[in-house]
């Protein structure tokens, strides 16, 4: 039905470069956009609440009847964000890229237009279910072909859930030099808070050039496999500080760091967001503990906890209630620890070059003199961010979603063992069950499914689940010391259990297990999660967020009844 509203949001117009993230212009973010109230009430999404609505149904999504519209252009350029000069890819100008915001059960219409020197590009929307439009999810291979240079493509989508999550690109590797942002859906929560002081993105740095550092992870030399990229810096909303005497690039010194505003006795909305390369993140403020209410796209009964662990692609929303002292100043602090590659009992969960392992950002109450940094030391041991113990997600009995979904026995049962190693030519691959994705940027496979494919080349590693309703996939990580965020396209993945070893086939809180759409399996661990099979189309399932995702990774796509039940393909 044709939307009666459409608005056009402001942050298409930017200033070239500027983004408020983490500067004293940054605004509070509202409660809700302005909008109508379908049946009256407070809020747009009326009685909803996170335990008494199924957001996976689409008959109970709130129906706003509001698009909201956004126009982006991608270029590439060189900026700064730590003082070192970097090349970037980005939207707009701005890093981190422009915020997407809306309310729950609006439509989220974005034209993106590539001014690219001589490459292609899209845009993933990580977390949205994208239910009846699995071609705008945003995959070159899978879902659709890059968009061509000194071209454009409109994705339209509806935001069926609510919270917090980023959009990125999804052509090879370019969001790890900048082309990334916040997306923000308003809606209920479990908890209420006083201030929205808006997305917090974290992020591993590199002062290099996206195809360098992926040459690096898949390519051996002469001597034999050259070592994987190290970050060489760590950004909180795109800012931080660096050593200009560690780097021969051209470098400014006190490139600046970003500050919050706390008010006393308030209570604080922090929306964390890992947009890393690599990097588990252990993020924390001093001297305060936080209220987690919810893990990506996932309501959670509110626990507390004075630190919060996110694997690539994770997001938690926490709220931190002020003190009394409108003077103060703290630290909040973003650390990898050290680097995954050293002495035994002394490594990390993550790579880096240990020049700069974690970042900082002031916090500062009302009275607080800004011209001085917060004199405010660290509550967390340094040894809670040590491989292999810190390299694993909150135990998953501590995170219960508000809103319950018991599950049955699984229709189809899968089993993956993940292993990584260097194929025939001598280039580093990720494996599952032996077998690496190789994909084509021309012959998305979303596009076979469509014109009647049901059989595929076996480096697509495409499952056809046919008509079932569930699958559970049980992986194991095999020979590699480092943990792997494992994500989900299409579905938010129902977590059962997850531990070293191997699994004992107990589930953890099988009345309402865990749900969310990104989780960490540990190194050397398992991994066992469940899909209701609800979502028709060619849905990228599993694979790794991490540096290497180029067009060899670690990878199964699932092929589910027909990709049109919804919907026609868009014309190209």
């Amino acid at each position: 039905m044709p939307s009666p509203y459409r608005l056009l949001c402001g942050l298409i117009h930017a200033f070239p470069g500027e983004s408020k993230l983490g500067t004293d212009d940054s605004a509070e973010l509202n409660r809700f956009l302005d909008g109508p109230k379908p049946g009256g009430g407070v809020y747009p999404w009326g009685d909803r609440s996170t335990s008494n609505t199924n957001p996976y149904n689409p008959g109970e999504i709130p129906n706003t009847g509001i698009t909201r519209q956004y126009d982006w252009t991608v270029t590439n350029t060189t900026m700064s964000p730590d003082g070192v000069k970097t090349p970037m890819i980005v939207a707009n100008n701005q890093f981190p890229g422009p915020m997407i915001e809306a309310n729950w059960g609006d439509w989220i219409e974005v034209t993106v237009r590539n001014e690219l020197e001589n490459d292609g590009t899209s845009i993933h929307w990580h977390g949205f279910l994208q239910t009846g439009t699995p071609w705008y999810d945003g995959v070159s291979t899978v879902t659709q072909c890059p968009i061509a240079p000194g071209t454009s493509f409109t994705y339209r989508f509806r935001a069926e859930l609510f919270g917090t999550t980023w959009w990125h690109g999804h052509h090879s590797s370019q969001y790890l030099n900048g082309l990334s942002g916040p997306m923000v859906i308003h809606g209920p929560a479990t908890s209420e808070w006083d201030i929205d002081l808006g997305p917090v993105m974290l992020t591993d740095w590199f002062h290099a050039h996206y195809e360098d550092l992926l040459d690096q992870v898949y390519h051996s030399s002469r001597d034999g496999p050259i070592l994987p990229p190290m970050a060489n810096n760590m950004l909180i909303n795109g800012k931080a500080n660096y050593p200009c005497s560690k780097t021969d690039k051209e470098c400014t010194k006190n490139a600046g760091l970003s500050t919050f505003k706390f008010k006393t006795g308030k209570k604080h909305l922090l929306r964390l967001i890992n947009h890393s390369a690599e990097a588990v993140l252990f993020f924390s403020i001093d001297g305060y503990n936080m209220t987690v209410i919810t893990h990506d796209f996932v309501a959670v009964e509110p626990y507390r906890t004075d630190m919060v662990t996110l694997g690539v692609g994770q997001r938690a929303e926490v709220i931190v209630k002020g003190g009394d002292d409108a003077t103060e100043a703290v630290w909040m602090r973003l650390e990898e620890g050290p680097s995954g590659l050293g002495d035994e009992g002394t490594t990390g969960c993550s790579l880096n070059d240990g020049v700069a392992t974690g970042a900082r950002a002031m916090i500062f109450y009302e009275d607080a003199d800004h011209s001085v940094k917060p004199k405010s030391k660290s509550h967390v041991d340094a040894s809670r961010f040590l491989y292999p113990s810190a390299c694993a997600n909150d135990a998953l009995d501590i995170a219960v979603p508000s809103y319950k979904m018991n599950i049955s026995d699984p229709e189809v049962t899968l089993d993956f063992t993940l292993s990584g190693g260097n194929n025939a030519t001598g280039e580093f691959v990720w494996y599952m069950n032996n077998e690496t994705f190789m994909g084509d940027f021309n012959d998305p496979v979303l596009l076979d499914a469509v014109v009647g494919a049901n059989e595929f080349p076996d480096e697509r590693r495409v499952f056809n689940m046919g008509n079932a309703k569930s699958v559970r996939i049980i992986m194991h990580s095999v020979g590699l010391p480092a943990s792997h965020p494992m994500h989900a396209h299409g579905h938010n993945m129902h977590v059962l259990a997850e531990g070293n070893g191997e699994w004992d086939g107990e589930i953890v809180n099988e009345s309402n297990p865990a749900r969310r759409d990104v989780q960490l399996i540990r190194p050397n661990g398992y991994l066992v999660i469940q899909l209701e099979l609800d979502n028709p189309g060619m849905w990228r399932k599993f694979y790794l967020i991490l540096l290497s995702s180029r067009n060899s990774i670690t990878d199964i796509s699932f092929q589910l009844s027909t990709a049109t039940s919804h919907g026609t393909l868009p014309k190209a």
